[in-house]
C-alpha cells in the first residue's frame, strides 16, 4: 500500500537525521543556549511551506521564551492563487532584495543566533536572511536538503545557497525531489517529506537547548504548556505572552 510505503520512508527519514544529524544539532543548541542566557533571541526563519516548523516553534506547547519567529504574511500563502496565494509568494521569496525590507522591522545583534529552514536553499528569502545575518555576525544555523545542493546551484546573484552560508548545517535528510512515494502511472513522486523532518529537527532543537540551559544550571522559567498538564499554576501561560512582550522589547 501507498500509504505503508509514506510511513516506511517517513521512518527511515527520521532514523537517518538521529544517526547523522545529532552532533550538529547539539552545536546548534549550545549556540541557542548560550544566545538565549545572554538575554538575546534565537532568531527563526523560513518562507513559503518552511514557514510551518518556524510557527511550530514558539508559541507552542512545550516551548519557552528565547526563540523569535521572524514572520511576514508576504511569505507565506493563505490563499492557493489570487491574493495571498501561492503563485505570488513563489515569485517573491525567489526574488533577491526583499528580505532587507523585513528586517527593517527587526534588530540583529551579533549575541544571537538566527535558525533558517529552507528545504532547497536556493530561494532568495532564506539566502538572504542568512547573509544578512553573518553580516553582524550571528551564529547562523541553516536546516536544509544536503541532496538538492549536490545537484543544483544556486542562482542568487551572490552564487551562494543556504547550504554554503551557514556555520551550522543540519540536513533534514529529505530527498531533493521532497515527494517519497512512487505511483505507478504517475509521473514525479506523490507525498512530501521536508514539512515533519523539518518539525522534527525543530522539536529536537527545542529540547537539545532547554537541555543544554539546564546543564548551564539555568533552564528555562517557564514552559508553555497545555492546560492537561496537572500543576501547574493557572496564569502560568499568561505569564508566557508577557515575558515574551519583555523578551521581545528589549530585543
Amino acid at each position: 500500500m501507498s500509504a505503508e510505503t509514506y510511513f516506511e520512508k517517513a521512518a527511515g527519514l527520521l532514523e537517518k537525521i538521529r544517526t547523522t544529524q545529532m552532533e550538529n544539532i547539539q552545536a546548534a543548541a549550545r549556540a541557542f543556549a548560550s544566545s538565549i542566557l545572554a538575554g538575546r533571541a534565537v532568531h527563526v526563519f523560513g518562507s513559503g511551506h518552511s514557514v510551518l516548523p518556524v510557527q511550530d516553534i514558539f508559541p507552542r506547547y512545550g516551548a519557552y521564551v528565547g526563540f523569535h519567529p521572524i514572520m511576514d504574511p508576504r511569505l507565506m500563502w493563505f490563499n492557493v492563487v489570487g491574493p495571498g496565494g501561492a503563485r505570488e509568494l513563489l515569485w517573491l521569496e525567489r526574488e533577491p532584495g526583499y528580505i532587507k525590507n523585513v528586517l527593517l522591522s527587526h534588530h540583529l545583534d551579533s549575541r544571537d543566533s538566527m535558525l533558517v529552514f529552507s528545504h532547497g536553499g536556493m530561494n532568495a528569502a532564506g539566502i538572504e536572511m542568512a547573509h544578512a545575518a553573518k553580516e553582524v555576525g550571528l551564529t547562523v544555523v541553516g536546516v536544509s536538503s544536503a541532496d538538492n545542493r549536490k545537484i543544483n546551484e544556486s542562482k542568487h546573484p551572490s552564487g551562494k545557497a543556504l547550504q554554503d552560508i551557514a556555520d551550522i548545517l543540519i540536513d533534514n535528510c529529505s530527498p531533493s525531489e521532497d515527494a517519497v512515494v512512487d505511483i505507478e502511472g504517475v509521473k514525479g513522486r506523490v507525498a512530501a517529506s521536508s514539512t515533519f523532518t523539518f518539525v522534527t529537527i525543530a522539536m529536537a532543537l527545542v529540547a537539545e537547548t532547554a537541555a543544554e540551559m539546564s546543564r548551564r544550571g539555568q533552564p528555562p522559567e517557564r514552559v508553555f504548556v497545555s492546560p492537561n498538564v496537572i500543576g501547574v499554576p493557572t496564569m502560568n501561560n499568561q505569564q508566557v505572552f508577557i515575558d515574551y512582550e519583555k523578551f521581545e522589547r528589549n530585543l
